[in-house]
């Protein structure tokens, strides 16, 4: 038999109220838009593995079209080093290891540095921003899919992905090159390899999910840097230009 409570709640109609709510918030949170207008503001991810040069890639296509770059590895070292920070420690370990960083501290941190883009003056009356519009390279995100689900859902969905290919044995001879000099704690040949497998396990079904979407634009990352840069631009300014429908190699 139903208790007390139960009683003066029915008496009350406070069940059918509380139905009601539960009901309200799950429709809400249906229908939740992301925070950033995707019509407004372009995000090409850009992915790769670890010594494909993203990064490089990306100072030119900055130069080139006007982009934010935001590099996930380079927000979350930033937030690792920063003085109080809550996840310092626990980004550092996860670096350290390989391994990806729990996606709602990078998604945060993106989410962060877009607004911060999208309200800086200086950025206004340049192509592609003012008025809530902005153009942004994100570098090395999505590495898993619960973080390219979540932030399409949340954050903004993304237009395309910029996938750079090459061999492995090349990332690691760009790596170790790059270990020499960077400081990183991650470019050593460990990391490196730890790496690697957890890019082939987490990061190419991201690669699989978008390709099945039409939205992916793999590059031959094996040439010289300005031979990629070529490619790179050629494919973009087709995007913008409401040329790249599908997949696209270049």
């Amino acid at each position: 038999m139903p208790g007390v409570m139960d009683k003066i709640a029915d008496a009350l109609h406070i069940h059918k109220h509380r139905e009601e709510n539960e009901q309200a918030v799950a429709t809400a949170e249906e229908s939740k838009a992301p925070v950033f207008d995707s019509d407004k503001v372009t995000v090409l991810f850009v992915l790769g593995g670890p010594g494909a040069g993203k990064g490089t890639q990306c100072a030119n296509l900055v130069h080139d079209f006007g982009f934010c770059h935001l590099s996930a590895g380079d927000l979350l070292r930033a937030e690792q080093n920063r003085p109080g920070s809550a996840h310092g420690e626990m980004i550092r370990t996860y670096i350290r290891e390989g391994q990806v960083v729990p996606m709602e501290v990078t998604i945060k941190l993106l989410e962060n540095a877009m607004r911060a883009a999208l309200q800086d003056p200086s950025r206004t009356g340049a192509a592609g921003w003012g008025a809530g519009r902005g153009r942004f390279l994100v570098d090395g995100f999505p590495r898993k899919m619960d973080q390219a689900l979540k932030f399409d859902e949340d954050v903004c969905e993304a237009k395309m992905v910029l996938f750079f290919t090459t061999t492995e044995e090349e990332m690691l001879k760009r790596l170790l090159k790059r270990g020499e000099t960077s400081g990183r704690e991650d470019d050593n040949e460990e990391s490196i390899r730890k790496r690697f497998r957890v890019y082939h396990e987490q990061t190419m079904p991201v690669i699989e999910h978008y390709n099945k979407r039409s939205k992916v634009a793999e590059i031959d990352a094996s040439l010289t840097i300005e031979e990629v840069h070529i490619k790179a631009k050629d494919v973009v300014a087709k995007i913008f230009a409401g040329e790249v429908t599908h997949n696209v190699t270049a």
